[in-house]
């Protein structure tokens, strides 16, 4: 309702200034031609005129939506709208003389003469006025299909985003558990059967959790930590003795809202080619805390490094978790691959921090 007011006021008011402009305009070429008038005598017509558009502005509008100038391919809409702009037109300048003819007296002349001879081309203004309303209505009528166009265009894209992070996230799904049940296999093959069942039995929780829980794209920090630790319980039942696994999260980070399954294929990449190729035991390292408004997060292991000084092959876990981040976050987001001085990897997550 506010708004519908506003727009009211500032029509009213450019009409306004229409007819200040109007008058002087007229009032400085009459002192031009050494006329002298009074300024009120010419300021009263033209602000008449100004509201006469005015308060006409709706119902041309109404016009134009009934007889749009394509009608009768466009032959018949702009006839159409000529004759009736030259209507009024006409009407208003008939009028104005029957005014001023009634208010100051016919003298010798009649109506029709006074009408004839008073006809210049200054009175074409409100046929120019009438055109000037057509004008602004179709500029509405773009602008509202641009706008509409472009929240179809936003909210497409939007459900295109939507859907390729779906994808992305499913298809990490089967990489994971494709990963744990050779885990599974192993052991079996090694004969530890009472091992490899527990492992199953964690491997279903991990998978109730998966299906229940999370349907959306992201998670808060603590539950993907929840996560992240049912599946390392999987991992050390794999590396029993080798693989010790430390976090340190900070609380402030735990609520911060994050992409689903974001940390655990880093922790898989640095399990299997991090700590499985040592011949010792390893270490992997978690690390979230947050600086400013972004969240950072540090997977570390302490494993056989870069080699060469060149980066890790990608596999599906990293290469979906850096498209992940640029779709969801764009520039804000990103993940970091680096060796560390004293051997091993650290790959780091920074994301904006919103609820």
């Amino acid at each position: 309702m506010k708004n519908r007011w506003l727009r009211i006021a500032a029509a009213c008011a450019g009409w306004a200034f229409l007819g200040l402009v109007l008058s002087l305009e007229l009032y400085f070429n009459m002192r031009a031609e050494k006329m002298r008038v009074g300024f009120l005598d010419i300021a009263l017509p033209q602000f008449c005129r100004a509201a006469m558009f005015a308060g006409l502005t709706p119902f041309i509008l109404m016009l134009r939506e009934r007889v749009p100038l394509s009608a009768g391919r466009w032959v018949g809409g702009i006839a159409f709208h000529i004759m009736f702009s030259f209507i009024v037109m006409a009407t208003y300048y008939l009028g104005r003389i029957g005014a001023d003819l009634y208010f100051n007296g016919y003298g010798n002349e009649g109506f029709w003469h006074v009408a004839y001879t008073g006809f210049y081309g200054h009175n074409l203004v409100d046929m120019a006025g009438y055109w000037a309303v057509i004008a602004f209505g179709y500029g509405v009528e773009l602008q509202r299909r641009y706008k509409s166009e472009e929240l179809r265009a936003a909210q497409l894209e939007s459900r295109l985003i939507e859907a390729e992070l779906k994808a992305l996230r499913e298809q990490l799904k089967p990489h994971f558990f494709f990963n744990t049940l050779n885990t599974v296999a192993v052991l079996v093959r090694e004969g530890k059967n009472e091992l490899a069942v527990t492992l199953l039995a964690r491997l279903g929780s991990l998978l109730r959790m998966s299906l229940d829980g999370n349907r959306d794209n992201e998670s808060t920090l603590r539950a993907e930590m929840e996560f992240l630790d049912r599946y390392i319980e999987i991992q050390k039942a794999r590396f029993p003795d080798r693989l010790t696994v430390e976090f340190s999260v900070e609380e402030a980070a735990l609520g911060v809202p994050v992409p689903w399954l974001i940390l655990q294929p880093i922790v898989e990449n640095a399990i299997l080619h991090g700590i499985a190729p040592k011949s010792g035991p390893g270490k992997v390292e978690i690390v979230g805390r947050v600086e400013g408004r972004a969240l950072h997060l540090e997977v570390r292991d302490d494993g056989r490094g870069l080699r060469d000084g060149r980066g890790v092959a990608e596999g599906t876990g990293l290469r979906n978790t850096r498209e992940r981040l640029a779709k969801t976050y764009g520039d804000a987001g990103r993940m970091e691959l680096r060796g560390r001085p004293t051997g091993g990897v650290v790959v780091e997550i920074v994301l904006p921090c919103r609820s």
